[in-house]
């Protein structure tokens, strides 16, 4: 009698951890659209705030319906028809791990630190009749702690930032963590990539960046305090409009002469 009442706790115990696990596990299932659901409207709100086009007193739906999604190939600059990859569906992150949809990337051309990247990528397009107002590009790279994740938006000129949206990383709240405030991010509105040789001449800067002269359109507030944080962001750019990231598709763009 007495070994069969020091088991009872034990088969308690045993008994409420699988019912508790079997609950939390049909909670995770359950829940799973609702949270996929919430996080397509983030990503949604994420590129309307790098587009300057979030307004109070509208649903996200309603602001993002003149945003057309669409899915290029980096290397070519093609648009992918949606037949072959369907926009809504495709995971770019999960692409970039599989050999069939993704590559690993040389030493010498990870600057922003990736180690895979995709072939394939989302990009998003108003356009104003037949040509395209303005782009907003998903781009990542890794900071001092963590991978950093934005969108940033392009003028139809595909060279003049509309604005930017970090809306994911690990860095040091109060320092690296600024990537996020949207004062810093206003700093980008203006600002230009590409020099007049189209290369890329945006830089960050110590202090305060230049309020006049040829610099004034090329150079950015770096992040006080957070010096690898910054540089990271300054990788991550780097990458993202050279020419293994979207500078193809806007040689393309160029070309069909559809940019406005």
């Amino acid at each position: 009698m007495a070994e069969e009442n020091a088991a009872k706790p034990f088969y308690s115990v045993l008994v409420l951890a699988f019912v508790c696990s079997a609950l939390v596990a049909a909670a995770a299932v359950g829940l799973r659209p609702q949270q996929e659901a919430n996080r397509d409207l983030d990503r949604k709100k994420n590129i309307l705030y790098a587009a300057g086009l979030y307004q109070e007193g509208k649903t996200i739906d309603q602001m993002f319906a003149p945003i057309e999604t669409k899915i290029i190939e980096l290397a070519s600059g093609k648009f992918v028809p949606e037949e072959t990859i369907k926009p809504e569906s495709y995971k770019q992150l999960k692409a970039a791990l599989s050999d069939a949809t993704g590559r690993k990337l040389s030493n010498e051309e990870d600057i922003a630190r990736l180690r895979r990247l995709e072939k394939y990528s989302l990009v998003y397009l108003v356009r104003q009749g037949d040509k395209i107002e303005q782009i907003i590009l998903p781009v990542r790279g890794k900071g001092l702690w963590s991978t950093m994740y934005a969108y940033v938006a392009l003028d139809g000129d595909l060279n003049t930032i509309r604005g930017v949206s970090f809306y994911e990383h690990g860095e040091t709240p109060g320092l690296g963590g600024e990537v996020e405030n949207r004062r810093w991010q206003k700093g980008w509105q203006g600002k230009e990539i590409y020099n007049d040789s189209g290369d890329i001449d945006l830089q960050f800067v110590k202090g305060k960046a230049a309020g006049e002269g040829p610099a004034r359109l090329h150079e950015i507030d770096g992040l006080s305090g957070a010096t690898l944080t910054t540089k990271g962001v300054n990788n991550l750019m780097e990458f993202w409009f050279g020419e293994h990231g979207f500078k193809p598709f806007f040689a393309r763009l160029k070309k069909e002469n559809i940019h406005g």
